[in-house]
């Protein structure tokens, strides 16, 4: 028996050799029903196959000769009619059991086209046994801006080998960007192709919540065109960019989405902006601390949060594995501007080692006693942020170089997807957020503010600010 059996995959048969047949003679009547058997079943298989075509086709025939024109016309008069109202009167309904299926229809039989070149172009085709074996195209699912199709690989292929060739299979088939992640089988890989870019847009700063959900903050905008939420809760948050690339975004972003907690003394916001305030000052009375000058008091605040950290998790011990945020004991958000110049560029080594040692201790015990810290950094090189990797949420917004995609986020994320080296500076905002244990990363755009949108909600969500160990009135 031929090994291409156990194969999984559509296998292409070679070409056939010209081989001298043995001549049989057989009655003609014969070979004639024999081909008018075999033409009957094809066709049955054809009907059958391809519903979609004759079952309409057979419909329209008989209104035809029914009624004549008019009958097709009215048919399509009043599909048209049903239709329009369907997509006016309950738009999610339409388009879920509408038009995505419909159009998933159609893009299956665009990609079923190029499939084959595709694969072997792509190198994904096996040859094994004297065969060509390709993946194959199971089902294509369609949303606003993406299409979803399933493929069953060959045997011995891996999520990751679509990976590396996801930019060869976008220019294949004429979509933006391809990735691929894993199936909810062993052998299925999932493939996001996207047409359109709902990124290209600038995001309006979205609905603050009543009550902050820790686990699911709204922040900005998926590339699929749904919103992207956020998990704070047991994590820290690393985002890294080039100059202009968009890190205010990120931070105010988090920022608007706890400000209703910060009113109610739920939230703690304690802030460091070594640059001299040029980028948190405008908020100013959201931190309930807030060090914009003196690297001292930097180092105090660092200090204190870190000692807050080992305090809870002492009271804690023994009861809870995760601290509940209450006014008495809120949630602490220590937020960072270009963390750099406290743990790379600082001059004075002892306040440089003072800091280090406190942030190496609030990024691996503070996440599970709700002290957290977001931080912002341009320079994602080992010897200045040496304590990369206590970040478990990190941010990749507009780079300078391929190679820092895979320093910032981790090893192969560039090839799962995370072009940050290609964002363009006209998509400021724009950046792929990898969480620890998730091998995929997401594509979002994070909310603008303008400045005085940012006075605005400190006007109206702050408190109190203690700026370089001066207490001031949040009002004031």
């Amino acid at each position: 028996m031929p090994l291409v059996n156990v194969i999984r995959g559509d296998r292409i048969d070679s070409a056939p050799i010209n081989v001298r047949t043995p001549f049989i003679r057989i009655p003609i009547w014969l070979a004639l029903t024999w081909w008018t058997i075999k033409g009957l079943a094809r066709l049955a298989v054809v009907l059958v196959r391809f519903w979609y075509v004759t079952g309409p086709t057979a419909v329209f025939g008989w209104l035809y000769l029914r009624w004549g024109w008019a009958g097709p016309v009215g048919l399509v008069a009043l599909v048209g009619v049903v239709t329009a109202g369907w997509a006016f009167g309950h738009r999610a309904s339409f388009l879920r059991y509408g038009w995505w299926p419909v159009l998933s229809c159609y893009r299956r039989w665009v990609y079923r086209r190029k499939w084959l070149a595709a694969m072997v172009t792509a190198k994904l085709a096996v040859s094994f046994d004297g065969h060509t074996v390709l993946p194959v195209l199971k089902r294509v699912r369609c949303g606003a801006g993406v299409d979803v199709v399933m493929v069953r690989m060959v045997t011995g292929q891996i999520p990751d080998d679509f990976a590396k060739v996801a930019e060869r299979l976008a220019h294949t088939f004429g979509v933006r960007q391809v990735k691929a992640t894993p199936g909810n089988r062993p052998d299925v890989v999932l493939l996001h192709l996207f047409r359109g870019d709902p990124l290209a847009k600038t995001v309006r700063p979205l609905p603050v919540p009543a009550v902050p959900e820790f686990t699911a903050l709204p922040v900005g905008r998926r590339e699929d065109g749904d919103g992207y939420d956020l998990r704070l809760f047991g994590t820290q948050v690393l985002v890294v960019g080039a100059t202009g690339s968009g890190k205010g975004s990120v931070i105010w972003s988090v920022v608007r989405s706890l400000a209703a907690g910060v009113t109610s003394g739920l939230v703690q916001l304690w802030g460091l902006d070594p640059k001299g305030g040029m980028e948190l000052g405008m908020g100013a009375p959201m931190f309930a601390r807030f060090a914009r000058k003196d690297y001292a008091a930097m180092a105090e605040l660092i200090e204190e949060a870190a000692t807050v950290a080992k305090d809870r998790a002492g009271k804690l011990y023994g009861r809870t594995r995760q601290h509940t945020p209450t006014p008495d004991e809120p949630l602490i958000v220590v937020v960072i501007d270009e963390l750099a110049n406290l743990t790379a560029y600082l001059t004075d080594r002892q306040l440089k080692d003072r800091i280090k040692a406190a942030l190496s201790i609030l990024l691996s015990q503070g996440r599970a006693v709700g002290v957290h810290v977001l931080a912002a950094i341009q320079d994602p090189r080992k010897e200045v942020l040496p304590f990369r990797d206590l970040f478990p949420t990190r941010i990749g917004l507009r780079l300078a170089e391929a190679a820092q995609v895979d320093l910032v986020l981790g090893e192969g994320m560039r090839d799962r997807g995370a072009l940050c080296d290609r964002i363009p500076q006209s998509l400021p905002g724009v950046g792929f957020v990898v969480i620890d244990g998730d091998p995929t990363p997401m594509r979002v755009r994070f909310s603008y503010l303008t400045d005085d949108e940012i006075r605005d909600m400190a006007h109206t969500y702050g408190r109190l600010r203690v700026i370089d160990g001066e207490v001031l009135d949040g009002a004031a």
